[in-house]
């Protein structure tokens, strides 16, 4: 019996998303300061609506940037460009190159204080 059969309990999004840092203060702050994201002091952040995609890639993927980074963290933003221009003048680390995928949208990346490589999408 497929598993499609059977009643059950489904994920209803993402409850979390959890990393480990040398200087926790310190990253926290870069992603308020940098990227906007208004998380309370126990890390409650309330995003806009919108998709989210959930994607496997190969072990050897260099998609993600260092090769021991095993998951990477999609940001959706409004204007792409302005973003990343935003983080360039705070002394961000961001990737020269930006990508664009038909009928899907925009993507850039940058790489915060702690090496993690972040991918930034603006929907089509």
């Amino acid at each position: 019996m497929s598993w499609h059969a059977v009643r059950m309990e489904r994920v209803q999004g993402i409850g979390g998303y959890f990393v480990r840092a040398n200087d926790p203060e310190a990253l926290t702050a870069w992603y308020r300061d940098c990227l906007g994201l208004d998380a309370d002091e126990h890390g409650l952040w309330h995003p806009g609506a919108g998709p989210t995609v959930f994607a496997a890639f190969e072990a050897g993927t260099d998609y993600f940037g260092r090769s021991e980074q095993q998951v990477m963290l999609n940001f959706r933003v409004t204007d792409l460009e302005a973003m990343l221009a935003q983080l360039r003048a705070a002394g961000a680390q961001v990737a020269a190159e930006t990508q664009e995928m038909a009928g899907v949208g925009r993507f850039g990346w940058v790489t915060d204080p702690e090496g993690n490589r972040i991918e930034l999408w603006q929907q089509a």
